[in-house]
């Protein structure tokens, strides 16, 4: 089988891209390394296991030639190509936005032209500023005031979201939406805001943790191998098309506890620092204090269960980096 990833160079798409490889079917990826890396790839395009089964494009999505002839080669898609991390949708919104509606919009019209199934990475942040947990797929939206930027990445990522069950209801498009609540691993980036391996990185160097507000807000985190398993599974399920999917964990943490346990685990002497949300990310900011996903629909559909509890995430993440730094 041949399988495209947009995003391909990114942390989860080079999970997906390896699990692939190692089924031994052909991945072809594109990405434009605005937040991926060729270096996530570097594994498999020097693996003599994996020649002439690996295919790299660098550029964008937007780029309708070269979509064009990956579409049309491959059998099934994943759009995981995105604008990544808070932070960047505050320093470039429109940029993000463009990204994220154009490019989705890009795909989903030449997976429609070929009649290839597709996978619409979107996330845990469409469902805005909820306090309840569990987040199910049928609760309703809560946003902020459109002057508040952070909101534009959640209604970008719904807008996707919507434009994918157009095609589906339409013209019948084969479209599985999953969102996805805080992955984590190895080959994660802190660079964009990701607490994990910002927090790891800053405990192996002995420095301050920095916590965004209180550290009362919580999340739940997944490991990427069981994302990947989850999207494997879904596009093998035909009943999974033209629906929408969380893809989580199921052990609520706030992050102040999260940085203890980090601290602890590394054995480092850092200390904690709180940091106003206002003096992190300016007043175009604000955060979503809870977020546990409702996990009834995927387990009842393909008895998905999360296997890697979040300490060993946690250790499995502080190896890695170590390794990487050493």
């Amino acid at each position: 089988m041949k399988v495209l990833i947009t995003g391909g160079a990114g942390f989860i798409g080079s999970h997906l891209a390896e699990a692939y490889l190692e089924r031994g079917d052909e991945v072809y990826i594109i990405d434009d390394l605005s937040t991926g890396s060729l270096d996530n790839l570097q594994p498999f395009t020097e693996d003599p296991r994996f020649n002439n089964r690996i295919f790299v494009t660098i550029d964008t999505i937007l780029n309708h030639n070269v979509m064009l002839e990956l579409t049309g080669i491959c059998d099934i898609v994943f759009h995981l190509a995105a604008a990544v991390g808070v932070r960047t949708i505050l320093e470039k919104p429109l940029e993000s936005i463009r990204t994220n509606i154009q490019g989705t919009e890009k795909v989903l019209e030449l997976c429609d032209k070929f009649k290839k199934k597709v996978l619409i990475a979107s996330t845990s942040e469409v469902y805005g500023k909820h306090l309840h947990a569990p987040l199910v797929e049928t609760d309703n939206i809560i946003y902020g005031p459109s002057s508040k930027f952070r909101w534009s990445y959640a209604a970008s990522k719904l807008m996707d979201e919507f434009t994918a069950l157009a095609y589906y209801r339409t013209n019948g498009l084969k479209a599985v939406i999953t969102r996805l609540f805080n992955t984590v691993g190895p080959r994660q980036t802190g660079a964009y805001g990701m607490v994990i391996p910002r927090f790891v990185d800053q405990a192996l160097h002995g420095d301050s943790l920095t916590i965004y507000g209180d550290g009362m807000q919580t999340r739940t985190f997944t490991y990427v191998k069981d994302v990947v398993r989850a999207f494997i599974m879904l596009m093998e399920t035909d009943e999974a098309v033209g629906e929408v999917f969380n893809v989580g964990g199921i052990e609520e943490i706030t992050i102040r506890n999260l940085a203890e346990k980090i601290i602890a685990l590394t054995g480092s002497g850092s200390t904690i620092e709180y940091i106003p949300y206002e003096k992190a990310f300016g007043k175009d900011f604000e955060d979503m204090m809870r977020r546990v996903p409702g996990m009834d629909k995927i387990r009842a559909l393909i008895g998905y269960e999360p296997e890697v509890p979040l300490d060993e995430m946690l250790r499995r993440i502080v190896a890695a980096q170590k390794g990487s730094s050493s």
